[in-house]
């Protein structure tokens, strides 16, 4: 009798158990792991956080459609950091409290990821970056490092931007410079570049975010008589230095050659009116008109006709090279998770050095993270292009 007490008794407590950790075990299995991103998205630079999401949610949905990663569909949650520094290390505290945070995507903006540095490494929160292009990002101190790029090293446009300059023949060269972190990592480039063909800058002008007082930019660029400029600054301050340059009479204007900065926002749309009356040129990594694997392009190509209701084609695909590095990075991000094992945040970073393998949109990738270079890119994935009558991105075919 009493055996069969006790019996019971076991049988209820294993009853008990069953029905109420099991359970619990299952969701945790099945809850979504979740890439956060931070970056500018109702802004001046809004469209290129709209197109790194985008490269975001295509990647995610192959993946996903594969079965997710450790059993575990990849969802994203995005935070508007709208170029604010303090806003942006706000979105990456929050991101980091939430444990089914695996990794988080930066935007477009070098100083919003310099102000988060401190925070990303106390946080011990794999950083992803496919658009700033600050060299003190990745060459940033910290070891070890938990900031891997898929983007522009300035270090390296500086010199490509110069030689460009130089081949098309251009001798007395000035720097137009937004003054921030990003302007300043650029003029440290820039002159070291010109200083390897025996020039130095002519003149060097500074501006503010946002800059909007009627004073101008190309007053001292052409009073020290440059034959070209190179910019370095974001779409709305962008807008401003190709209005002035158009207003000018014809025989004043000079060529402006431009880091990327400026196709992250409306600039074209605002200055379309101008172009036609500009020699305007400027950095990018990628192209959907000239890829370098066909194969993948065309799919995303198709995936992104699909899924945002545009025709199927090239020119529909707004800031490209933030699409394309925003997808080959969640491809990384996946192979590493698998790789580790784990979604534990210290070992996914550990495994992104050691991603072995992986065909990607701009390029293909033979172990493109290590502890001595955490810049997946180099100077020979750089391109210079236009943007034609239509607002597409072009490619410029060097003979």
């Amino acid at each position: 009798m009493i055996r069969t007490i006790v019996t019971a008794i076991a049988a209820i407590c294993s009853l008990h158990i069953t029905t109420s950790v099991a359970p619990a075990i299952a969701e945790t299995q099945s809850e979504p792991l979740i890439i956060g991103l931070d970056a500018d998205l109702s802004g001046g630079s809004a469209k290129a956080g709209e197109a790194i999401r985008r490269g975001m949610e295509i990647a995610i949905d192959e993946i996903n459609a594969g079965g997710g990663v450790l059993g575990r569909p990849l969802v994203i949650e995005a935070k508007d950091h709208r170029g604010n520094p303090a806003r942006g290390a706000d979105n990456l505290s929050e991101f980091a409290e939430d444990p089914n945070v695996v990794a988080v995507m930066g935007g477009l903006h070098t100083p919003v990821v310099m102000h988060e540095l401190p925070l990303i490494h106390e946080k011990k929160i794999p950083f992803l970056v496919p658009w700033a292009a600050g060299t003190s990002i990745i060459t940033n101190g910290y070891t070890p490092n938990y900031i891997f790029r898929v983007s522009v090293r300035d270090q390296y446009a500086g010199g490509y931007l110069v030689d460009y300059a130089v081949k098309q023949g251009y001798r007395r060269i000035a720097l137009a410079l937004e003054k921030t972190g990003w302007g300043r990592s650029n003029e440290k480039a820039l002159t070291f570049a010109l200083a390897r063909s025996n020039l130095s800058p002519v003149a060097v002008t500074w501006f503010h975010w946002g800059d909007s007082d009627d004073q101008s930019v190309l007053e001292d660029i052409l009073a020290a008589n440059a034959d070209a400029i190179l910019l370095v600054g974001n779409a709305p301050e962008g807008l401003k230095i190709a209005e002035e340059m158009a207003a000018l009479p014809e025989q004043q204007r000079i060529p402006i050659i431009s880091h990327w900065g400026i196709t992250g926002g409306n600039f074209f749309e605002q200055a379309k009116n101008d172009l036609s009356k500009i020699d305007l040129t400027f950095l990018q990594t990628y192209s959907f008109f000239h890829p370098g694997n066909p194969i993948i392009a065309r799919r995303v190509l198709k995936a992104y006709a699909l899924k945002y209701g545009v025709p199927e084609k090239p020119e529909s695909i707004f800031a490209p090279a933030g699409t394309a590095h925003a997808y080959d990075l969640v491809h990384l991000l996946g192979m590493a998770i698998r790789e580790a094992g784990s979604t534990d945040r210290q070992r996914v970073r550990n495994a992104l050095q050691k991603v072995q393998d992986y065909v990607g949109l701009v390029r293909r990738y033979i172990l493109p993270f290590d502890n001595s270079n955490q810049d997946a890119l180099s100077v020979y994935d750089y391109k210079m292009a236009r943007y034609n009558q239509d607002g597409a991105i072009i490619p410029i075919t060097e003979d």
